[in-house]
């Protein structure tokens, strides 16, 4: 009866201390995680499991590298919102599998992602013929994203052209631009230097720009 009771007030401690954990970790779909993100849950989840059921061990020593793991998430994820190149080093960065119309064979093998993975996700997003797909996007986090062909919208994708002060030079070959033009597009709108630009996109003829907030 003793060992019972100690296990249900382990539980509920635990149980309380984790909620408070991924409250201070900040909202995320389980769909939308991150690689990262997933690691840090299920070490999480073990730990936390080991807490209830071994309850020779003292609490604290599982207490502890549950909020380090915390500690850990919270850091990773301020430096990803600071730095583009640590945030596609631990999150990745998006796979354009299909462009405008084309699919990108050579991308899909980098992702190590096949046909099969592709068409089901693309049953899953209601698209029954692929030739109907203008643009399809995997996600960092292993959705798809898919844009259907639009005869009056043909081609208009949003691509980023500037995130955090750097200029994303693949997205400019796509749009068939160089960084020359880009430049002298944001000189003539009187933005001069680019490390001022936190996040800009050009769709339509029309440029998206916000600058960074001091």
């Amino acid at each position: 009866m003793d060992d019972l009771l100690i296990i249900i007030l382990r539980t509920l401690l635990i149980y309380f201390i984790i909620l408070l954990i991924f409250r201070l970790m900040g909202k995320r779909e389980i769909g939308e995680l991150s690689v990262f993100d997933l690691v840090v849950n299920i070490m999480i989840a073990e730990i936390a499991v080991m807490a209830i059921d071994e309850t020779s061990v003292e609490l604290m020593k599982s207490i502890v590298p549950i909020v380090l793991l915390m500690v850990i998430q919270i850091t990773m994820a301020r430096l990803s919102l600071t730095s583009k190149k640590f945030r596609d080093l631990v999150d990745g960065s998006p796979s354009i599998i299909i462009n405008k119309g084309q699919i990108d064979e050579s991308v899909m093998r980098k992702q190590r992602y096949n046909f099969d993975d592709l068409m089901q996700q693309l049953r899953e997003k209601n698209v029954s013929n692929i030739a109907d797909v203008e643009f399809a996007i995997l996600e960092p986090s292993g959705k798809l994203s898919v844009m259907e062909k639009n005869p009056k919208e043909k081609g208009h994708l949003t691509l980023p052209l500037i995130i955090d002060g750097e200029i994303q030079r693949d997205h400019l070959s796509i749009l068939n631009k160089t960084e020359l033009w880009l430049r002298q597009q944001l000189k003539q709108k009187g933005y001069t230097d680019i490390k001022k630009i936190s996040f800009c996109s050009y769709q339509n003829d029309q440029f998206y720009i916000d600058l960074i907030e001091k």
